[in-house]
């Protein structure tokens, strides 16, 4: 699941104003260098009516129209402000360029801009019109979430007749039919290559993101897993080009927690693949995540055993939530535990920061995904399950998360049960050197040739006509 700390990522509101008579709309470029990383940022200014509406663009991380809270233009003065995610830029304009400091979570780095943007070319995997196969624009309903209209694309090969079709299930956050992130599209990369294996594929837009209605933020992994439902009701109309017979899941991250409660209920399911998916609770799947990617982030020892204290008790809290009563417990906890680390914890503990992370903890989502154990509805799938982990990915640990699929399939007698784990593959299924989240936008690889293997092989194994 994709990292919720990602600070780039997110999107907030810009109010702006324009205080100089100097000219400063357009598009500026620069380079934020972190380490031995470069992460190429845009800031978008344009004035309507004395108030100027400004975006971030983050490129290489695939993050595009990012807002911020306030920006003002004095006395050739830019200051462009997230408080709300402890961001801040300030830069002096000489005419031609804009040399200044951007501050994240306390931390300042150098950022000079000039105006431009960037070009950022597709990444080598994502495929290129006209297609070998069918590619259908589709919308459905969901009747159990008000009728809500949910946009996708249903690919279709041209040499089988009625192929299975999978439907693709996306990670947490909002994410669009091609699971686009940090530049990458591969829900795109692995529908491309299914649907040239034989195989029909609808990804869809999630909820509240993109071309599809409905409110993402107030949604639970259970209203996501009736979206999929609703998926199904659609296929089920298709027997025209479709065998509607067999029709099966493929699940990234979340994605793959979906499936199986799909699948515990709706015993038509011919097949789950289950891509980096939990096995453990999703309380442990979080404090393991952090752990990792503390020790990944050079963290220390003392400050990761800190923060798994703590972590831990307030996670206690958001699986039995009483409101603004658990909200103040919360807020004390990271009170002490920010009083408790090390001098460079503390620096990015900040007010705005904690807050951030008390909204996203005690987001309906979070609860509820806090609360639910994997083996509740893996114990209940009879259909055969391919489940795959990289050996790096440090969000969703493949040993105890594969055993822990493994043994709540078996538990019920399900037979056709096949685990892989894929050396030296990340999160996102790209090959990589250390796991880190720092690699995911950088590396050229959107999905490993392996896994697309895999994963057709096993289907086809099973489904040929």
């Amino acid at each position: 699941m994709k990292t919720k700390l990602n600070l780039i990522t997110v999107l907030s509101l810009l109010f702006v104003t324009l205080s100089s008579a100097q000219d400063i709309s357009g598009s500026w470029k620069g380079v934020l260098k972190v380490q031995t990383n470069e992460l190429p940022i845009v800031f978008n200014i344009s004035e309507n009516e004395g108030v100027l509406i400004s975006t971030m663009d983050s490129p290489s991380q695939g993050a595009m129209g990012i807002a911020t809270d306030n920006t003002a233009f004095i006395d050739n003065i830019l200051t462009i402000d997230m408080s709300k995610f402890g961001i801040n830029y300030v830069g002096t304009f000489d005419g031609t360029s804009i040399v200044g400091t951007f501050t994240q979570g306390g931390t300042p780095i150098s950022l000079d801009l000039t105006p431009g943007k960037y070009e950022v070319a597709a990444k080598q995997q994502e495929p290129k019109k006209p297609y070998p196969y069918l590619s259908e624009e589709i919308v459905f309903n969901n009747e159990k979430a008000d009728n809500i209209k949910l946009s996708g694309t249903l690919t279709i090969p041209t040499n089988v007749d009625n192929p299975p079709v999978a439907i693709l299930i996306t990670g947490s956050g909002p994410q669009n039919r091609n699971q686009e992130l940090l530049g990458h599209k591969p829900f795109l990369v692995l529908s491309d290559y299914l649907t040239r294996k034989g195989i029909a594929v609808l990804r869809y837009d999630d909820r509240g993101t993109a071309q599809s209605e409905g409110e993402y933020t107030k949604a639970t992994t259970f209203d996501f897993a009736s979206d999929v439902e609703a998926a199904m009701a659609y296929l089920k109309t298709r027997n025209d080009v479709l065998d509607i017979n067999k029709i099966g899941l493929i699940g990234h991250s979340e994605g793959g927690l979906i499936a199986p409660i799909v699948a515990s209920r709706n015993k038509e399911i011919s097949f789950c693949v289950l891509l980096a998916a939990p096995g453990i609770s999703g309380k442990q799947i979080l404090m393991t995540q952090t752990r990792k990617a503390m020790e990944l982030g050079g963290v220390s020892p003392e400050d990761i055993e800190i923060n798994e204290q703590f972590s831990s008790e307030i996670y206690e809290i958001c699986a039995d939530y009483h409101g603004e009563e658990s909200k103040n417990e919360i807020i004390a906890i990271f009170t002490e535990m920010k009083n408790s680390s090390s001098e460079m914890l503390k620096t990015q503990l900040t007010d705005e920061v904690i807050q951030q992370q008390i909204q996203l903890i005690t987001s309906p989502w979070m609860r509820t995904f806090i609360q639910i154990e994997p083996k509740d509805y893996l114990s209940k799938v009879n259909c055969p399950v391919l489940a795959i982990n990289g050996e790096k990915d440090f969000q969703v640990v493949p040993e105890e998360n594969l055993e822990g699929i493994n043994n709540a399939l078996r538990s019920n007698n399900n037979t056709d049960v096949t685990t892989i784990e894929v050396e030296d593959l990340n999160h996102l299924f790209q090959t990589s050197e250390t796991g880190s989240f720092t690699e995911y936008a950088s590396n050229e690889e959107t999905f490993s040739p392996i896994v697309l293997v895999i994963i057709s092989d096993w289907l086809n194994e099973r489904f040929q006509n």
